[in-house]
């Protein structure tokens, strides 16, 4: 087994409370290290877990887990917990796990898991749409879409997200989120393969030449990867396209090292919006 086997890696350091007697990991928290990269296996396949699979009328029940030692992992090891799926039966499916510190291999894992009913926890067949998604991100495919609209194209996946994230989750009142720019903006969504909004952002002529984003709300399990970056950089090359010279935004501050990394810049101070901490950054257009 070797690195290159994995597409998608999940990475952990290693914790004092992970330590044994022996000062290296305790062998049963290997196995915690892989059923966290699972999780993470699901997110960057862009299914919010308990969303998706009750859209998929079923859940995953493990029915045998392995682990093969081949050398221990110390106290502050990065870790790279590589993932994937080796095989799709009728209602199984077989993950295959390595943990790797640097080039070399660790832990060697293999979890089987069943698709069942959550109610009487018997055995389905695993649905079509799930088997696709998997086949389709092993081989190397996008498990995404991202589309570009009118508010009166998207509206009825744009509205349910930004629901979820603002109203919902940050408790901004409804009358706060909604307002009459939705029905000039440019608005992306990016969407799974089961069709679930998992990311959204809108686009606005503040000025000429002058474009602002905004509205932008990606679905709490999946947040961490790229869904974020995929609406920016669209809605970046939407404003550059008609000829706009800067693009601005309104950034949470919590959100303010996301939009560094994309390229913009903070300025002015701080302030509130809906009672949550403002910066305004900008981006120059070439």
């Amino acid at each position: 087994m070797k690195r290159s086997d994995f597409r998608f890696f999940n990475r952990i350091r290693v914790r004092w409370a992970e330590i044994d007697m022996q000062k290296i990991v305790f062998n049963g928290h290997y196995l915690t290290y892989i059923d966290t990269a699972v999780t993470a296996y699901w997110s960057r396949v862009a299914l919010p877990y308990e969303t998706a699979f009750h859209k998929l009328g079923g859940e995953l029940y493990v029915k045998k887990a392995t682990l093969e030692y081949h050398a221990s992992a110390l106290m502050d090891d990065d870790l790279s917990v590589g993932m994937k799926c080796k095989k799709l039966g009728n209602s199984s499916m077989v993950f295959e796990s390595g943990i790797f510190r640097g080039d070399k291999l660790l832990i060697s894992g293999e979890l089987i898991y069943v698709f069942a009913d959550p109610q009487t926890q018997s055995s389905k067949p695993i649905p079509e749409a799930l088997r696709n998604i998997l086949l389709i991100f092993e081989a190397g495919g996008s498990v995404v879409d991202l589309k570009l609209s009118t508010w009166g194209e998207l509206k009825e996946l744009a509205s349910p997200l930004r629901t979820e994230v603002f109203v919902d989750e940050q408790e901004i009142a409804p009358e706060l989120e909604w307002d009459e720019h939705d029905a000039t903006a440019l608005h992306a969504v990016v969407v799974n393969k089961l069709g679930q909004p998992v990311a959204t952002g809108r686009l606005l002529q503040a000025k000429p030449k002058l474009a602002q984003i905004g509205r932008m709300a990606v679905s709490k399990p999946l947040r961490g990867g790229s869904l974020g970056r995929m609406v920016v950089n669209a809605l970046i090359d939407a404003a550059r396209q008609r000829g706009d010279q800067e693009v601005i935004l309104h950034a949470q501050c919590s959100a303010e090292g996301f939009y560094r990394r994309l390229g913009f810049k903070a300025q002015g101070d701080v302030f509130q919006d809906a009672g949550i901490d403002h910066i305004e950054m900008s981006l120059k257009l070439n």
